[in-house]
């Protein structure tokens, strides 16, 4: 079974539904559902981890490495539209208090601030907004969220779209304990976070030269506090690529040599299916052949 990031009308739930439509268990947030994962209570767990307009999903990129190992095995891509949902005979003059979540309330910033007077409280999702506003007796007027979840909960709608940048996607993550993972497809990433040796000038160099000097492209990195020390921070990464590449294989080793921790997430299938260009220098024929040469150089005669 697979948990998700609920309730059902999320865009989680969506995700979801793009790799099964078997019963699936939902949790009321990030945290609950990879630790359901953790837990042997679902199989694998599907959560957000990246937006194109607000960047990492911090709960997900933090809760990854907190605790058992987990694996990354798939992801899916889903276009991000928002809307304004409220219950029916209400107008949108009458709007004065908006329930939704904190990425989405980001994403349809000019629209709430262009609704004069009205409050805007942060909810746990946004289908568990649209469900709060469909109580008759909710002190929330309204709730920004997807058009399913709008109409899941019997809502009117009362603008859309309200997003500030239309073609917004957010990608997820089909998460599973820690195991050996999916075959290479050609058109992979992998996903790892690494821990800088020491707050010193060129530490963080230090890392990206792993990826440079063996033709390793970058898709995503982005800084995470590590919660021990003030201005102490580790890097999420993304990299095109596969554990079963060459490149990837030296690059996890070089990293490995100069972090004092490295979490490996998984190395999975590209869900936009992009091949990475790479250079003959980096191909796996190329390691093979500099390491048969290497060899031969101590071979007796």
């Amino acid at each position: 079974m697979h948990g998700y990031f609920g309730p059902a009308g999320t865009f989680t739930h969506q995700a979801l539904l793009t790799l099964t439509r078997a019963e699936a268990r939902p949790y009321s947030s990030v945290v609950g559902a990879l630790a359901g994962v953790r837990a042997g209570e679902v199989q694998a767990a599907v959560v957000p981890i990246e937006n194109s307009v607000e960047g990492g999903v911090s709960a997900t990129l933090d809760e990854l490495i907190n605790g058992e190992p987990l694996m990354i095995r798939r992801e899916v891509l889903v276009p991000v539209s928002f809307g304004l949902y409220a219950r029916p005979g209400t107008r949108l003059a009458d709007v004065r208090h908006v329930l939704t979540h904190g990425h989405a309330a980001a994403q349809c910033r000019r629209f709430l601030v262009g609704l004069e007077g009205a409050q805007v409280t942060e909810a746990g999702s946004t289908a568990g907004a649209a469900e709060e506003v469909a109580r008759p007796d909710s002190r929330h007027d309204a709730a920004v969220c997807a058009r399913v979840a709008g109409e899941m909960y019997g809502l009117s709608e009362l603008a859309w779209p309200i997003e500030d940048n239309p073609g917004a996607v957010t990608r997820f993550v089909e998460v599973v304990r820690a195991g050996e993972p999916p075959m290479r497809t050609g058109a992979d990433k992998t996903t790892l976070v690494a821990y800088m040796d020491e707050d010193r000038s060129g530490a963080l160099l230090e890392i990206l030269e792993q990826f440079k000097v063996r033709g390793v492209n970058l898709t995503r990195i982005e800084s995470r506090p590590t919660k021990t020390l003030l201005g102490s921070y580790c890097f999420s990464i993304d990299a095109e690529g596969h554990l079963h590449d060459e490149r990837i294989a030296e690059t996890l080793a070089g990293l490995a040599r100069v972090c004092p921790q490295v979490h490996f997430l998984g190395s999975y299938p590209r869900a936009d299916r992009v091949t990475p260009k790479v250079d003959r220098r980096f191909s796996d024929e190329s390691f093979t052949s500099a390491r048969e040469w290497v060899s031969s150089l101590d071979a007796e005669d």
